[in-house]
């Protein structure tokens, strides 16, 4: 029997790519100055996120991922590198 061609799962992003997409949002959605954008940035007190923009990143992180995201996974988000690192680890349970 000849099943075709086996097509591997797809790879979740890297770090790097995570990095690069949630840069993106930060910029298109909110306008935050790209200079601003560092792992180590506060959402809130760096980049002017509240929680009403940290809700419309959460509904735009949960495009990115295809997957539903749970208010707990991001109740310690405080910086770039918290939501890099929250979304890395959401796509590699998909995975």
């Amino acid at each position: 029997m000849n099943f075709g061609p086996v097509t591997p799962p797809a790879m979740p992003p890297s770090h790097d790519e995570i990095y690069a997409h949630v840069r993106q949002l930060l910029i298109e959605l909110f306008e935050v100055e790209p200079e601003k954008i560092r792992p180590d940035a506060q959402l809130n007190q760096d980049l002017e996120i509240d929680s009403i923009d940290a809700i419309d990143l959460v509904l735009k992180l949960k495009d990115y991922t295809g997957r539903k995201i749970k208010p707990e996974e991001f109740k310690h988000v405080r910086t770039v590198g918290d939501v890099v690192n929250t979304v890395q680890a959401i796509v590699a349970v998909a995975a």
